[in-house]
């Protein structure tokens, strides 16, 4: 089973290619997935990574706090989006 694992404080000048060749040397890595900002195309400084559960435990072991260009990883086991609720807009009590 896969499993998904944050990754923060990314330089970012960081690639796909340089994410995957990381954590690949832990498991088998099935995704990448670097987050940009909607509006400028920048990116944010994280992502997120989907890996087999033995190499995820693995490459989170080895990798959180691990220094990248001068910044220090935060790699943990990413945890699933809230459900975000509400009405979608101003709901005005039925009016």
């Amino acid at each position: 089973m896969a499993k998904k694992i944050y990754v923060g404080n990314l330089p970012f000048s960081a690639s796909d290619d340089e994410i995957r060749t990381l954590f690949g040397a832990h498991g088998d890595v099935q995704s990448v997935n670097l987050i940009t900002d909607r509006e400028t195309g920048r990116p944010r400084g994280f992502g997120f990574v989907e890996m087999d559960e033995s190499g995820a435990d693995a490459a989170i072991a080895a990798l959180d706090g691990k220094d990248m260009d001068g910044r220090a990883l935060k790699v943990n086991e990413a945890r699933p989006r809230n459900d975000r609720g509400g009405s979608g807009g101003g709901s005005r009590g039925g009016w």
